[in-house]
């Protein structure tokens, strides 16, 4: 081959594919057995997508009269897929360290939710705050969770409960992803709490009748994409009726439906979800066993969120029983100011301890079953031709080391790359 490319990583101790045949997501066999190349080497072309991965030897053969913007020399390092965030709350004003220290002295977190705290406290404070304040706060978020190897991330509004900060939010969020090399995807989550002074009924109608065709006008018209509905179904909350009534309009719009369930109650969101044809749903500590068997059978990823379960004492999710199932399952951080983790790392680590996962399972369900879950795994969540060129690049001749060594991503992660394009060099702790 000749002709200029955009990179080539070569040498590479351990090139981490994840899987080689183009599927779309893992069940439990395939999480087992990732593919993966001893001393591989890996090309992206001007474009930003993968022309070529494969043992050094072959590559260097291939590409022998090509010319590339930028080399990595990558001997005794390891080359993984650019980390998914499959559920995130980044966009917010004002911290919750205070309900923290209520948390650890015993409070649970819908006592808070009922003090006037939790979601609302920072309802309060979000919508006060100005975009352009909101967004270099969002900005920073993403960029910490960047150099922690997150490529793709989901982002959520449902910070503002009404039509106005709603909007600001998503627009935050169009922002981010018009001036970060980050991948987001975008989800519009209105129904995140009933807001003070209305009715499930009135705030549901209020979403159904204001919210939703205010959004639809926006998405239209170019000014905004959205690509997921989010409704937090729990008891006190939104109820199955209202969720269905809000997911199925999202639907109608082109948004996937991607929502929280069964986190503090069993409320059989799971069989909800599947019924409604959803792509995801979050958290699922309280799911039941028919619930899990309804989202085997449609192929509905369940989203874990290891952090959540770990800082609020929950039961853990129930991932072994997921996988035997067949459950395509996902990882995500839950980042927002409940539970304050940026790193892919560190969540991959918490599946494995407290939800038994193993470390093949757990990188599987942060890379091409997250992006499943926000209908990217065509593009991204392996190492595969044609695909987006986002990697990570770690100073370490296994690739476990990034979940092994707790907390350690800082001196792990040597490179991060974006479509080609370095976008964190850890050498000279530079953001590209």
């Amino acid at each position: 081959m000749s002709g200029n490319y955009r990179l080539l990583v070569e040498n590479a101790r351990q090139v981490v594919l994840v899987c080689d045949g183009g599927e779309k997501y893992l069940t439990k066999p395939g999480m087992q057995n990732l593919c993966v190349i001893e001393n591989g080497s890996i090309v992206i072309g001007s474009d930003g997508l993968i022309k070529a991965v494969g043992p050094a030897e072959t590559i260097r053969a291939q590409y022998s009269e090509a010319t590339f913007d930028k080399v990595i020399d990558a001997t005794g390092m390891c080359v993984l897929p650019g980390l998914v965030d499959a559920h995130t709350h980044p966009v917010w004003a004002g911290d919750r360290v205070h309900e923290f220290a209520m948390k650890l002295a015993g409070a649970t977190y819908m006592d808070v939710h009922r003090a006037g705290g939790g979601i609302h406290f920072t309802v309060e404070r979000t919508r006060a705050a100005a975009a352009p304040d909101l967004l270099a706060s969002l900005s920073s978020r993403l960029v910490r969770m960047q150099r922690a190897g997150t490529t793709l991330v989901e982002c959520k509004s449902g910070y503002g409960l009404e039509l106005q900060t709603e909007l600001k939010m998503l627009e935050v969020i169009e922002g981010a992803r018009r001036s970060l090399p980050i991948n987001i995807s975008s989800t519009y989550c209105g129904a995140h709490a009933v807001p003070r002074g209305k009715t499930v009924a009135e705030a549901t109608d209020d979403i159904l009748r204001v919210q939703l065709p205010r959004l639809k006008e926006q998405m239209s018209a170019g000014t905004l994409r959205v690509d997921n509905i989010d409704v937090f179904c729990e008891r006190g909350v939104f109820d199955l009726s209202s969720t269905r009534a809000i997911l199925q309009a999202g639907k109608e719009m082109g948004l996937n439906i991607n929502f929280h369930g069964d986190e503090l109650h069993p409320m059989n969101s799971a069989q909800l979800g599947a019924e409604l044809g959803a792509i995801a749903i979050s958290h699922l500590e309280e799911v039941t066993d028919e619930g899990i068997s309804a989202m085997a059978k449609a192929k509905t990823a369940a989203v874990l969120l290891p952090t959540t379960a770990y800082i609020l004492r929950l039961p853990q999710p129930r991932a072994r029983d997921m996988l035997e199932a067949g459950v395509i399952v996902a990882l995500g951080s839950d980042f927002n100011p409940n539970a304050y983790c940026c790193s892919m790392p560190i969540v991959m680590h918490l599946a494995c301890v407290n939800m038994r996962m193993s470390m093949p399972e757990a990188l599987a369900a942060a890379t091409i079953n997250a992006a499943y879950a926000l209908g990217r795994s065509h593009t991204h969540g392996s190492l595969e031709v044609d695909k987006h060129g986002d990697l990570v690049v770690l100073a370490a001749t296994r690739w476990e080391h990034l979940i092994y060594r707790l907390g350690g991503h800082q001196e792990l992660v040597r490179y991060v790359v974006i479509k080609g394009s370095v976008v964190y060099d850890n050498d000279t702790n530079a953001d590209l």
